[in-house]
């Protein structure tokens, strides 16, 4: 039975409509806390709204932008007076394209969700809490792409690092105040946010197969990462604040170059191939002709099936 820890609390969770965002206004509602479901489909925000256990309101709003942070602290006042507790979760991925491929455009739409819509949230709870003359908790949803790199997605693994920076230094300033700020990182979480890229690899299509190589051996689930955020938000976490809390089923404490974490059991030429292309045989000397069409060079190291 969940608790009823956040009695009385009135949170913000933003990215409310679907996913992580969902269940994190879910349970936050389970465990008695009024709800503020943001998202910028105004639609599924709704629905969400509708279905909760407790208090709450739908408030349509793009987060990246001033005017639409302000929409939805204006709208929580409105209805319930405060606010205590916020779960800035709200983010887009953006594409897949290769980095030099990538454009300023899409590079700076995923920053400016990302990382300005965090930014624009974080200052407008300190300065509810400010005007509020009250102390709170923030949790800002960050990811496994925060602590670790990758060779696609380099605009959202960019902009997930800057998340950090971001909670450390609210972290330091909220601390005196009585302010807690927390990040979430989720690792593999089959959700709506990769349901654009079903088909791609590294996308929502295997993300089963590739969480069954972290040593949980399984994919989490929305539940389970919203459950690490309502204890953030918790006074139970009462003494937490300027950390990066990984729900990733172990994924970032893999020594990838250990047996156990599956060193030389993939084949690093196929991977390459898939990624660079004519380009990875032209700049490591070797002849188009050498790859035949339809094949992948084989891997010296290979051992097992690529993953």
């Amino acid at each position: 039975m969940t608790s009823r820890r956040l009695e009385g609390a009135v949170a913000v969770v933003t990215g409310a409509g679907n996913g992580l965002g969902r269940a994190s206004a879910r349970r936050l509602s389970e465990e008695g806390a009024s709800v503020v479901v943001v998202d910028i489909n105004g639609d599924t925000a709704e629905q969400v709204s509708a279905g909760l256990a407790g208090p709450s309101i739908a408030v349509h709003a793009d987060i990246s932008t001033e005017d639409g942070v302000q929409s939805y602290v204006d709208a929580a006042l409105a209805e319930f007076g405060r606010i205590d507790l916020h779960h800035l979760n709200a983010g887009i991925f953006g594409g897949f394209d290769a980095l030099p491929d990538l454009s300023v455009d899409d590079f700076e739409k995923v920053m400016g969700v990302n990382v300005r819509g965090q930014f624009l949230g974080l200052r407008a709870a300190f300065r509810q809490y400010r005007d509020q003359g009250s102390t709170g908790a923030i949790v800002v949803t960050a990811s496994i792409a925060s602590l670790t790199g990758s060779a696609d997605l380099l605009p959202y693994v960019t902009s997930k690092h800057a998340v950090v920076g971001l909670i450390h230094g609210a972290a330091m300033y909220g601390g005196p105040l009585g302010i807690r700020v927390n990040g979430v990182a989720p690792g593999i979480v089959p959700t709506d946010l990769f349901a654009a890229a079903a088909s791609t690899s590294g996308g929502k299509n295997d993300m089963e197969q590739r969480a069954s190589t972290t040593p949980l051996r399984r994919a989490g689930t929305a539940e389970e990462i919203a459950a690490v955020a309502a204890f953030l938000l918790s006074d139970d976490a009462s003494y937490v604040t300027g950390q990066i809390v990984s729900a990733d089923g172990g994924a970032t404490i893999v020594n990838t170059v250990r047996p156990s974490g599956g060193a030389g059991a993939w084949n690093t030429d196929r991977v390459d191939q898939a990624l660079y292309g004519d380009q990875w045989n032209t700049q490591r000397g070797i002849p188009q002709s050498s790859t035949p069409q339809g094949s992948t060079p084989q891997s010296t190291h290979e051992k097992g099936t690529a993953r």
